[in-house]
């Protein structure tokens, strides 16, 4: 059983919070998307993290003990677009249904705050396939998302590109809600 609650925005200055936030999101990506960034690049800092909080942006899933299980990032866009990105679940917790418990929870956010549309980002190699990458894409097609465009990365990261280890499409997903 996991409780999931946007973290309030006065936690940014929780730096246990933070750094344990921080620590899981780049233990996840590391392997997440391990050939896909140059040596050292991480996916966050406990800076941006930090702001991500005080903008209100960040969820957390605890377990029965407290401990954090799994985060993610909600933000609203233009246009009754809704947004979830930065989707981690704690290795040991796969498959227990915190991932879906966590996008069920960033959906109904982005609903509740007049979303007609949710809308995912995905960064896939180009010219090879990432197992991982892979087992999301069918994850969140099965989920209902569906592909609305390939993006450049360039475009809404461009600070990251330098970083990249090897070429990498932006994929973009949406899912219509009801």
């Amino acid at each position: 059983m996991v409780f999931i609650e946007m973290v309030p925005t006065e936690a940014a200055g929780d730096t246990a919070l933070v750094a344990e936030v921080t620590d899981l999101v780049n233990r996840v990506y590391e392997v997440a998307e391990e050939g896909l960034w140059r040596d050292g690049a991480s996916r966050t800092t406990t800076s941006e993290l930090a702001g991500l909080i005080t903008a209100g942006q960040v969820a957390v899933a605890r377990d029965e003990d407290g401990r954090v299980v799994g985060a993610v990032c909600i933000q609203q866009l233009a246009d009754g677009i809704g947004e979830f990105g930065m989707l981690v679940c704690a290795p040991e917790q796969r498959g227990t249904g915190i991932g879906r418990a966590l996008v069920d929870f960033a959906e109904r956010h982005c609903v509740d705050r007049g979303a007609r549309t949710v809308q995912l980002e995905l960064l896939v190699p180009r010219s090879w396939a990432h197992p991982v990458k892979e087992f999301l894409r069918g994850w969140y097609l099965r989920l209902g998302y569906v592909l609305e465009r390939k993006g450049e990365l360039e475009e809404s990261y461009p600070h990251l590109v330098p970083l990249l280890a090897t070429p990498c499409d932006f994929l973009i997903f949406h899912k219509l809600m009801r």
